[in-house]
């Protein structure tokens, strides 16, 4: 260690990541596990990207944000398991300071895109429920793009406050962090200096970030449900709520682990736990959207049938 090295009065030049397992027969296994899930997530992701592009019917502002949900997906995972894959094979867990910072900015960047393009296509489905007359002009190419564009420079802002704060804090003791990557309540108990400051603006970006996107969503779909009930056919509701149903379910996984995450910030027993939770967010979510968004969306599947087999779409 050498002090100052990382330019804020710190003499923790590197941390440790304890990883997810300390027995070296198992790393092998998970290894082999956490590639696949790493080569599943990339090669679905991209999958429906592909779809999406290739498909005429699915270039709808439903479809954009979808796609770029993908890209996310993709960056999410790629920031936190090759590193990971890396540490199971080598005796070698270290990470510098710079690059724990990096990956904590990158990891919150798309993760906060993330809940804005969630919430973004939760106001999709209710102009188009709800308003279809004045859906084509209300979410046009232009606005769709900037409420991409707005997406990213909120959560860009955020990022970067929470990366330049962290960056103040001293380390000075303990480097081992247990955990499998770097994140704010993990590197808060580490600190030797106040994290009072830090703790309040990951509260304010946890009512700005999560809790005004969850009430505009729940509000979304309070008016798309009162819509859909009072549509005559049956079929018409199935279909209505089908559409909506894989977004709902991305949601709830997605707040959900967030919650477990960091509502519980200086509570060192629940690290163990905190792993779980972090696979879910990182690994298990990723992985699993491609699948929720094309299992019961036939256009999607027919899509994926017709980039895999080279087909020409119907015109």
């Amino acid at each position: 260690m050498d002090p100052g090295a990382s330019g804020n009065d710190s003499v923790v030049t590197e941390f440790v990541l304890l990883g997810l397992t300390k027995t070296p027969a198992l790393r092998p296994i998970l290894f082999v596990i956490f590639l696949l899930a790493y080569v599943a997530t990339v090669g679905g992701n991209f999958s429906i990207l592909a779809a999406i592009l290739a498909e005429p019917k699915l270039h709808t502002p439903m479809y954009f944000f979808l796609g770029n949900l993908s890209l996310l997906d993709v960056g999410c995972i790629s920031i936190t398991v090759p590193a990971m894959l890396g540490h199971f094979m080598s005796n070698n867990r270290s990470i510098l300071y710079r690059s724990c910072l990096s990956q904590l900015f990158f990891f919150h960047l798309l993760a906060g895109v993330d809940c804005f393009l969630l919430t973004v296509m939760a106001y999709d489905r209710y102009l188009a429920i709800c308003q279809p007359l004045t859906y084509s002009t209300r979410m046009s190419w232009g606005i769709q793009r900037a409420l991409a564009g707005v997406s990213c420079v909120f959560s860009f802002s955020n990022a970067l406050t929470q990366t330049v704060t962290v960056s103040t804090l001293n380390f000075c003791g303990p480097n081992v962090i247990n955990h499998f990557y770097c994140d704010l309540p993990q590197l808060f108990q580490l600190s030797c200096s106040s994290t009072q400051l830090n703790e309040q603006l990951l509260f304010v970006a946890a009512a700005f970030m999560g809790v005004a996107p969850l009430v505009l969503i729940t509000v979304s779909y309070g008016h798309v449900a009162a819509a859909v009930l009072r549509i005559r056919s049956a079929e018409g509701r199935k279909k209505a709520f089908s559409t909506c149903g894989s977004h709902l379910t991305v949601v709830g996984i997605f707040y959900g682990t967030g919650v477990f995450s960091y509502m519980r910030l200086g509570s060192v027993e629940a690290s163990d736990k905190d792993k779980g939770i972090g696979i879910l967010n990182t690994v298990i979510s990723p992985m699993l959207n491609p699948v929720i968004y094309s299992l019961r969306n036939p256009d999607v599947q027919g899509a994926l049938r017709r980039v895999f087999t080279h087909r020409q779409p119907p015109t």
